[in-house]
């Protein structure tokens, strides 16, 4: 397996309103609005696969699942992931980090090599 992930430039159109569907669990639909536009402004920038999960307090997921195996095997054939959007946390508060679209890239990336600088675009929660 290659120990280098390809990026995408841009997050793929279609991942801000999955990662709106994401938010609508967690809050109200103005602050879905407000955050998925938020995101899209959001500049790309650059953090590590492990310190992703680790401020969003989740669990890596294995080769096992589906979607991560997918996600690997793009990786093996030297195709391109889109940039994951994270909505920020609030250490102050205890409210992690969260991945509003990309979980399962974040988990196939850390597999493929813990330290590979994901690119991101990370906004604030509006509400």
């Amino acid at each position: 397996m290659p120990k280098k992930v390809k990026w995408l430039e841009e997050p793929i159109p279609e991942n801000y309103p999955k990662a709106g569907d994401y938010l609508r669990l967690l809050v109200n639909e103005h602050a879905v609005e407000a955050t998925t536009l938020a995101l899209e402004a959001a500049p790309i920038t650059f953090h590590k696969a492990k310190d992703i999960l680790r401020a969003a307090g989740l669990q890596l997921l294995t080769a096992e699942n589906p979607h991560v195996a997918r996600y690997l095997k793009l990786i093996r054939e030297g195709g391109r992931l889109a940039p994951i959007l994270l909505v920020r946390g609030n250490l102050p508060s205890a409210v992690p980090l969260h991945i509003a679209d990309g979980y399962h890239r974040v988990c196939a990336t850390y597999l493929t090599n813990e330290n590979t600088d994901i690119p991101v675009q990370l906004a604030d929660l509006t509400l």
